[in-house]
C-alpha cells in the first residue's frame, strides 16, 4: 500500500478529534462540549477552523473519535459569535 500524506485540513481535523476525545473522557459520557471549552485544551483550534473541520472534513473527526471508542452524537453551529456545541458519547 502506497503512503498518502495527509493535508493540511486531515491534520488539523485529526487534532479537533483528538481534542474532543480527551475532553470527553475527562467530563464523562455523554459530553457537552462548547466551542470555549474546546479552545482552552487546543488554542490553535479556532471556532472558524473548528467549524470548517466539520464541515469539510466530518469523517476524519468521526473517524478519530471511533478510534478512542467514541462518537459524534450532534453537532450544533449557532453561527459566528453565537456558538458551537458537540456532543460525545461511547460508541454503541
Amino acid at each position: 500500500m502506497a503512503f498518502k500524506p495527509k493535508s493540511a485540513a486531515e491534520t488539523k481535523a485529526r487534532d479537533l478529534g483528538l481534542a474532543l476525545a480527551r475532553i470527553a473522557e475527562e467530563a464523562g459520557m455523554p459530553a457537552n462540549i462548547g466551542v470555549d471549552r474546546l479552545r482552552r485544551a487546543s488554542p490553535r483550534l479556532t471556532p472558524l477552523a473548528v467549524g470548517q473541520m466539520v464541515r469539510r472534513e466530518r469523517d476524519t473527526v468521526e473517524a478519530t473519535l471511533a478510534e478512542r471508542g467514541l462518537a459524534l452524537v450532534d453537532y450544533s453551529d449557532q453561527g459566528p459569535g453565537r456558538g458551537m456545541e458537540f456532543v460525545i458519547d461511547a460508541a454503541a
